[in-house]
């Protein structure tokens, strides 16, 4: 039996990305199952290599119960990062770049050493050098950001863009600080770090497991973020957002007009 057109749907998904134009999901029509996802997204992201763009990190997705229940799946997922994702904090997004994006705040580690496959979320403190709130811009490639789990997943789990705040010492607990969207200051979102796996550390520890089944191993110098703490909200032009994460401080942002 054939197998999915991976290099294929990923140049459809890149193309939608490309031109911001929504397409329809493709997992039913090509019988893409998460495996083969997984094998899109690594054909997506060589193409955003071969044109250039350097992987700086891993993020994962799906890692609350508000945003499983926003978009309908149930697994936690992961994908890639590149440079050109990276927006300064305080910087400005170009949001006709976009879809349809959507902003949700986060916490952000920066790796010190590789952390080994299934080490305890314990012990692998002295691997992370930093901790930063941050901001992800997610942007579905799916009309009506509508999909399945395999189709999320082909599509590099929705990222977009992407803003870390100051780093600092990683502190003691991370497991439950409180976090603040707000959208032209105003709250939009109210949550709490134990809404990321009970504790962003957990994210990971389950990040570089599941990346690893995949042969993908985090790297020193790597950003890494650990997913949503609230359901995302539609960032509109001229918005100014700003994710505010207990002891850890803030990330900004603002959408072009």
């Amino acid at each position: 039996m054939i197998g999915p057109d991976t290099v294929g749907i990923a140049e459809r998904l890149g193309v939608a990305a490309d031109t911001a134009t929504a397409i329809p999901q493709l997992a039913a029509e090509t019988g893409l199952d998460v495996d083969a996802a997984y094998a899109v997204q690594t054909a997506l992201i060589q193409r955003r290599l071969d044109r250039g763009e350097r992987l700086v990190g891993l993020k994962m997705g799906l890692t609350s119960k508000a945003k499983m229940a926003q978009v309908g799946v149930d697994e936690v997922i992961w994908g890639r990062l590149t440079d050109t994702m990276r927006i300064p904090d305080g910087g400005t997004l170009d949001v006709s770049a976009f879809i349809h994006p959507r902003v949700e705040p986060e916490v952000a580690f920066l790796l010190d050493r590789l952390p080994e496959p299934g080490e305890p979320v314990g012990d692998f403190t002295d691997a992370v050098r930093a901790v930063a709130p941050a901001i992800e811009v997610i942007d579905s490639r799916y009309a009506n950001f509508t999909f399945s789990l395999p189709d999320v997943i082909a599509d590099n789990t929705s990222a977009a863009a992407f803003t870390i705040g100051p780093w600092s010492p990683v502190p003691d607990g991370l497991d439950n600080l409180g976090v603040l969207l707000e959208i032209d200051g105003r709250v939009a979102q109210v949550g709490s770090t134990a809404a990321i796996l009970g504790d962003p550390r957990r994210a990971l520890d389950e990040g570089i497991r599941l990346a690893g089944r995949h042969g993908v191993r985090l790297r020193e110098g790597w950003v890494f973020l650990a997913g949503a703490a609230t359901a995302a909200v539609p960032l509109k032009p001229g918005a100014h957002v700003r994710a505010v994460v207990e002891n850890l401080g803030t990330a900004t942002l603002r959408a072009s007009a």
